[in-house]
């Protein structure tokens, strides 16, 4: 059933997995449809609340936003909503594994799948990172309260001046110090990484105390803070004035153009929402429930970013949040009196921030492997181990690039790359969208984006646009990698893809006879 070899270099780009060779693959799914809106709701927030709101709110205001941050929250979860409800339609659609590496291979094609694949490397494995440096940012912190130092230069990104209290650091020379490395960061990835090795299952409980665990102290923080903030607002208002900071003539720094640049920043912090999306087959409702999970978790999401924004600004002075940990700065400015707040709210965030990192480094090797199948990477990516059953070649490799990008990168870069990688997967989503309500417009769909072609064009638009409010060197990096990306498929991936060989993931099935047993992932 693969779509056969066609002459010419764009038919073989173009060369696709059918959609009835994909919904074959799972309709006899064993999932039992379990999900009501509320459950899919809960479960977004809990993917969705993590590294963006502990991690880089903080660098969006003291760079770019100022106190207008929480107006930065509210165009990003606009922009998630539309991208979101496009995953709503593909997942009642095309109900497999594999996200959206595997929509744009059924639909747009091989080469628009690699490229997907390219981009959910940022999406997920630099993001992991961000995450990684997140976690260091906190542990330092905590441990400091404990009395436990670790050497500052053992800290922060490689050759970055070392910064407290908006100063830079000076040594006995009065030349500024720089970091040497953020070991705490690459420790915990490279712990991750052999926790994935050998094997990890999560089990529902385990996850839902870890949600439960994030979102009370994110209320806390809300709560304690805001009553703070309240008690002392005549003194503190002082940190909003000016809301809206004067441009300061460079491009995204203050003014309206850096609230979109912080936009693009925060966007990190919605990141996850794709997992109400893969829930598709277990709604009750997929028609009714899927937008209702998506959109109402997205809502209460960016209720509670701007509710932390808020605080955080008023409490601390936007100039002094450049930093991985900017909840624990907001709690510590509470006073010594309110010290067993600030060891509550740090614990809670490295015990959320540490299972982000696994989710999203399994995730990525999981990619990895479904890429590895498809022979548009090497097959030993593919490799499971005997004994562990899991894909540990590749799990090695995308731990040693998280762990070495978060060792090595400041957290401002890594989380550029990552936004940037995330706005263009989104914005494919969105597009194939469009690709397959014209190329099969008679498929069946659980849930079908409303005021279509409107919305999924503004997602492609507002999604792309965002893009370029992010600084030009990251945007070379982008490109630069997207140009290896596209050199790598054509060198390898073009000539070694088992669908352009006519074969299934299993060595010698031929598609056109091939039939997935149940289970069996595509």
């Amino acid at each position: 059933m693969a779509t056969r070899p066609a002459e010419g270099l764009l038919a073989r780009m173009t060369l696709r997995k059918t959609v009835e060779q994909i919904q074959r693959e799972t309709q006899a799914s064993e999932l039992k449809r379990t999900l009501s809106a509320a459950n899919l709701v809960f479960l977004g927030i809990g993917c969705i609340i993590g590294a963006g709101i502990f991690v880089r709110t903080g660098n969006a205001a003291a760079l770019h936003a100022g106190p207008a941050v929480l107006i930065s929250f509210v165009v990003a979860g606009v922009i998630c909503g539309l991208a979101g409800l496009c995953y709503a339609e593909l997942s009642s659609t095309l109900p497999v594994s594999g996200s959206a590496y595997t929509y744009s291979y059924t639909t747009i094609g091989e080469f628009a799948a690699w490229v997907m694949g390219a981009l959910l490397l940022l999406e997920y494995g630099l993001a992991a990172s961000v995450v990684a440096v997140g976690w260091s940012g906190y542990v330092v912190s905590l441990l400091r309260d404990y009395g436990i130092i670790i050497p500052i230069e053992l800290t922060g990104p490689s050759g970055h001046a070392i910064m407290q209290n908006g100063a830079a650091v000076l040594g006995a020379n009065g030349a500024p110090l720089t970091y040497l490395f953020n070991l705490p960061a690459f420790l915990i990835c490279a712990l991750l990484g052999a926790l994935l090795v050998v094997g990890v299952s999560e089990s529902a409980k385990v996850n839902n105390a870890i949600v439960v665990v994030k979102m009370g102290v994110i209320i806390a923080f809300i709560l304690i803070v805001g009553w703070f903030v309240i008690q002392n607002f005549g003194t503190l208002k002082a940190n909003w004035d000016p809301f809206i900071p004067p441009p300061s003539g460079e491009k995204g720094e203050f003014g309206w153009s850096g609230i979109m640049r912080a936009a693009s920043i925060v966007f990190f912090a919605y990141i996850g929402f794709e997992a109400v999306s893969t829930a598709g087959q277990e709604a009750k409702n997929p028609a009714r429930d899927m937008p209702i999970g998506i959109i109402g978790s997205l809502i209460v999401c960016t209720v509670i970013y701007m509710l932390v924004s808020v605080t955080m600004t008023l409490i601390v002075n936007y100039k002094l949040l450049n930093v991985p940990d900017p909840v624990a700065v907001a709690v510590d400015a509470l006073g010594p009196q309110w010290s067993w707040f600030a060891k509550i709210i740090k614990i809670g965030a490295i015990v959320g921030l540490t299972s982000v990192v696994l989710v999203l480094m399994y995730g990525q090797t999981r990619i990895f492997y479904t890429m590895a199948r498809d022979g548009l990477l090497p097959r030993v990516f593919a490799t499971v181990h005997p004994r562990f059953k899991t894909p540990w070649v590749n799990t090695i490799l995308v731990a040693m690039i998280v762990a070495a990008a978060a060792g090595f990168f400041d957290i401002n870069t890594l989380g550029d790359m990552t936004s940037v990688g995330t706005l263009a997967a989104f914005g494919i989503v969105c597009l194939t969208v469009v690709w397959l309500r014209r190329t099969h417009p008679d498929l069946p769909r659980g849930f079908r984006v409303p005021l279509y072609p409107v919305l999924p064009i503004l997602g492609i638009l507002f999604c792309f646009g965002l893009i370029f409010s992010i600084e030009t060197r990251v945007l070379m990096f982008f490109l630069w990698y997207s140009i290896g990306a596209i050199v790598l498929y054509f060198v390898y991936g073009m000539h070694n893809s088992r669908l352009y060989k006519g074969l299934d993931e299993i060595e010698g099935k031929d598609m056109g006879e091939y039939v997935a047993p149940v289970g069996e992932q595509p």
